[in-house]
């Protein structure tokens, strides 16, 4: 289950997005701190875990801004132990998934020189000598950043590089078809993980593993529902005003006020139970909301 604000607190908002840190973020920092062996004063033990938060925020960061740039939502972000989560919600459209995913791999990518030339400068300059510790931090936090460019591009979904692998193959197979692949193969890619935790013996590594396998099963589990969506038959006369598509026959949308599932083009946007009026339908294709009469004037378009 991924981290949620609730659990945590709010720390700043930058170009409107809100940055969350989850509680459990404290008690990973001070076991982190507390076994850092390579200085002399745990004070830089401290620095080098804000670096990291740095990093990975500057890595979020990149996800929810490239997100935004092709016209999606992102306005949250939540840093926990395990990394961090922006929401976004790109156009379901492939190419506008794989620049949001593949924008946060690329900070990482664009911080490999400066990292790495920050710690060569200073071991040029003698730094080694006159202050070991900052010169352990310097790289430190290079490897550090190249540990995450690596780790997130393995290709085994839900991490960075299984989602780009996904919008690849949207492109040739579709959405549904797509995510039921990289779902598929992130199994195998769990199986691999769990070897090398228990070769490691990290405990760190084995929740990771764990965090990665459910949500292979929830990307599966989708996939699914996505595949007998696409496969039921469509309403004649409606169209997305989003994306052109044409809406599926069934009760696939939910009344705002009872919550009974109902098909709001049967019935004008009328619940059957409690007659309370949908506002707006969302699409299933591409997640956007329109009220049902813009879906009435649009032009359907063929599924995919």
């Amino acid at each position: 289950m991924l981290p949620t604000q609730r659990g945590g607190f709010r720390l700043f908002r930058l170009t409107g997005i809100d940055v969350y840190l989850h509680w459990s973020w404290f008690l990973v920092a001070a076991y982190e701190i507390r076994r850092a062996q390579d200085y002399r004063s745990p004070v830089w033990g401290v620095l080098e875990y804000v670096g990291l938060f740095v990093i990975v925020t500057m890595h979020e960061f990149g996800h929810a801004l490239a997100c935004r740039q092709v016209g999606g939502r992102a306005d949250q972000i939540v840093l926990w132990p395990l990394g961090g989560v922006a929401y976004v919600n790109p156009p379901q459209r492939p190419g506008a998934t794989l620049w949001s995913i593949a924008a946060g791999p690329l900070v990482n990518l664009v911080l490999v020189p400066v990292t790495i030339g920050a710690y060569w400068a200073a071991r040029s300059f003698g730094l080694g000598a006159t202050a070991p510790d900052a010169l352990a931090l310097l790289g430190a936090l290079a490897a550090v950043n190249a540990a995450l460019l690596i780790f997130n591009l393995l290709p085994v979904y839900p991490l960075d590089g299984g989602q780009i692998l996904r919008a690849l193959l949207w492109f040739v197979v579709g959405r549904a078809r797509s995510l039921m692949a990289v779902a598929l193969f992130g199994f195998v890619g769990v199986l691999g993980l769990a070897a090398f935790a228990w070769q490691q013996e990290s405990t760190w590594l084995g929740i990771l593993t764990a965090f990665v396998a459910m949500s292979c099963w929830r990307g599966y589990q989708h996939a699914r529902e996505l595949v007998r969506v696409e496969s039921l038959p469509r309403h004649v006369g409606f169209a997305c005003p989003g994306c052109g598509t044409a809406p599926p026959v069934g009760p696939l949308w939910s009344c705002g006020a009872c919550r009974t599932p109902f098909d709001v083009f049967e019935t004008s946007g009328a619940c059957p139970a409690c007659h309370s009026r949908s506002a707006g339908v969302r699409c299933s294709e591409c997640g956007t909301g329109n009220p049902i009469d813009a879906w009435a004037t649009a032009s359907p378009a063929a599924v995919r």
